[in-house]
């Protein structure tokens, strides 16, 4: 077995039924049950048994739309979905090892209650809550709150978006947006280190159960919030719960890189890989976090079966039933768990330390993720045997973080 720390480390994405819109119609899919408890329990102990590092959980503020910029009023795909900080609540406690990593929309929500909510998450898990951080730029999603004005992003706009062009008008557009996420994920790590690791007494005999001086005002000002803090939940049993961030271009990147222990990002090639490591990494010594862990994990949809054939005949019959042939940000992989290995080992290679795997169709295709890809890069040396830690930061080689204002008062 090779070195820990040369282990390729696993994440996959769960999104209802799977990352197809015709997923729904497979045969072995269960549409009936996708709101209920039991149905993302048994996802995400299925990729507990893969010994996967962490689950992300798909969410947003507003109905799935095939049109990226407005509600589609289609009828033949799924629509709704359970809130993703409860579904991990819900799964904490009857798993043991996996990391829990929901979705929250940040330019909508408060840093304030989120905080809590991922603390709270990392209590149940003891030890195994993160976050990942996104924004929603539409105006039906705005028209949920209507407490801010967003200006409208425009197909030409998106389009450039999902291709890495930035325009000066773009450019400026996502500064703002990216450095209101980077104050939020601040935000939420000052609450998080409000409490120190011994602020609770609990001594009955004394009538103590906290020590007052082992609580902080944050004093958070800046342009998009201003909070006092202490949060209302003790420091979470990580010291800081995992964050993370999907990214598709440089501004993204630099939330990542200042930001973020994990980045996730979508390269088509090994060389894009490497450039956009290799970019993420200038923006790290920019924030001067350069001797800190920041993974950047590769994002793949996959349709895997036992041969290739097989998996190309599926995605066709998905893209038939569908009306379209499917379309990702991501690279899309068809092939089987062997040809799958071959590409993350080449891709890690060039700097991944990870991947996140979006499974096209669930059940089959986790299943083809923990019982066919997770032995075969186990049988190659590339992949855990068995957990080594019992939090999500073990598992990702994080340490647990000293408390800031800890810190401050020994030196004051």
């Amino acid at each position: 077995m090779s070195d820990s720390s040369d282990l390729l480390r696993l994440a996959v994405a769960l999104d209802g039924v799977g990352w197809h819109p015709a997923a729904w119609r497979e045969p072995d899919a269960r549409p009936l049950d996708l709101f209920t408890p039991k149905y993302w329990v048994e996802q995400v102990q299925q990729a507990e048994r893969g010994l996967l590092d962490f689950v992300t959980i798909e969410d947003a503020l507003r109905l799935q739309s095939d049109d990226p910029l407005q509600p589609d009023e289609r009828a033949d795909r799924v629509r709704g979905r359970l809130d993703a900080t409860l579904i991990a609540a819900r799964v904490a406690p009857v798993t043991s090892h996996i990391g829990l990593v929901p979705t929250a929309t940040v330019n909508h929500t408060e840093p304030f209650h989120l905080s809590k909510a991922i603390a709270t998450i990392d209590y149940a898990s003891t030890g195994r809550a993160g976050v990942r951080v996104q924004l929603d730029a539409r105006a039906d999603t705005n028209a949920h709150f209507g407490r801010r004005e967003i200006p409208p992003l425009r197909r030409e706009d998106y389009a450039n978006i999902q291709a890495g062009i930035e325009t000066p008008e773009l450019q400026q557009w996502l500064r703002d947006a990216f450095d209101e996420a980077a104050d939020y994920v601040e935000v939420l790590r000052r609450l998080w280190d409000s409490w120190e690791d011994d602020a609770e007494i609990r001594d009955v005999a004394t009538g103590r159960f906290i020590d007052r001086d082992k609580l902080h005002y944050i004093e958070f000002q800046g342009r998009w919030f201003s909070v006092k803090g202490p949060s209302i939940t003790p420091r979470p049993p990580q010291g800081q719960p995992i964050v993370t961030a999907l990214g598709h271009a440089t501004v993204p990147y630099q939330l990542i890189a200042r930001s973020t222990d994990v980045g996730f990002v979508t390269p088509h090639d090994a060389v894009q890989a490497a450039a956009i490591v290799s970019e993420i990494r200038a923006e790290q010594r920019a924030a001067a976090r350069a001797d800190e862990t920041v993974h950047v994990f590769g994002d793949i949809v996959v349709f895997l079966d036992d041969s290739r054939e097989a998996a190309v005949a599926r995605k066709q019959r998905l893209d038939e039933r569908a009306g379209a042939e499917y379309g990702s940000d991501a690279l899309i992989f068809t092939g089987t768990p062997a040809e799958l290995a071959d590409l993350l080992l080449d891709w890690q290679a060039a700097g991944l330390s990870g991947f996140r795997l979006r499974p096209a169709a669930v059940p089959h295709d986790l299943a083809q993720i923990t019982d066919g890809l997770v032995p075969e890069l186990q049988r190659r040396g590339a992949f855990r045997t068995a957990y080594e830690a019992t939090t999500l930061r073990g598992l990702l080689g994080l340490p647990h973080p000293a408390n800031r204002y800890a810190t401050t008062a020994a030196a004051a």
